[in-house]
């Protein structure tokens, strides 16, 4: 065949099945990249929500004698599902710093169970025969100090998780992710 006539026939077969199965390819991965794309970079895009709720509490309303139960709403995003939920936090006043707050997650680091502070029918603290152990978990005995910290020897083998603290003129706010301790010492 002399160069003229193979112009004029345009595609051979060949290229044109190379074309089409190659056109199609690249579409069916496109198809299955894009929602893989956007599931990546879709994190990356969003704005970061402040997570500090207020707590409808002032630091004047803390002790550093015991912690005191606060109870507190908080928005939550679950996929499409939006929620008001109740958060509770043990919240005491640090010893050594007038203003300066800690405040723990009432939920045993050992396996979750809801912890409470020993308290007696008029709100007064229960000696404890065996230390310091002002909080107990009902479900596998772990005791826990005033500032969260857990006894020797406990089921649990780290501190109670800590909520951040910010405090804006006076009034406190909680974040609502709970973070972990280190030990003591």
């Amino acid at each position: 065949m002399d160069k003229e006539n193979k112009d004029k026939e345009g595609l051979t077969r060949r290229q044109f099945l190379t074309y089409a199965l190659g056109g199609t390819g690249a579409f069916m991965g496109a198809v299955i990249a894009a929602p893989l794309v956007t599931f990546a970079v879709d994190p990356l895009t969003r704005g970061a929500d402040s997570a500090f709720v207020k707590t409808g509490k002032k630091v004047s309303d803390f002790n550093s004698d015991l912690p005191t139960l606060v109870e507190f709403k908080a928005k939550q995003s679950d996929g499409w599902i939006h929620n008001d939920v109740n958060i509770r936090a043990w919240v005491i006043k640090k010893a050594n710093e007038p203003d300066g707050l800690l405040a723990y997650s009432p939920k045993c680091t050992h396996l979750g169970c809801q912890i409470n502070g020993t308290l007696d029918a008029n709100g007064k603290p229960i000696p404890s025969k065996d230390g310091p152990w002002w909080f107990h978990c009902p479900c596998h005995g772990s005791k826990f100090d005033k500032y969260g910290y857990q006894s020797p020897g406990s089921p649990a083998t780290r501190p109670l998780d800590a909520y951040s603290v910010k405090i804006e003129g006076g009034e406190v706010l909680l974040d609502t992710t709970v973070h972990r301790r280190p030990n003591k010492g």
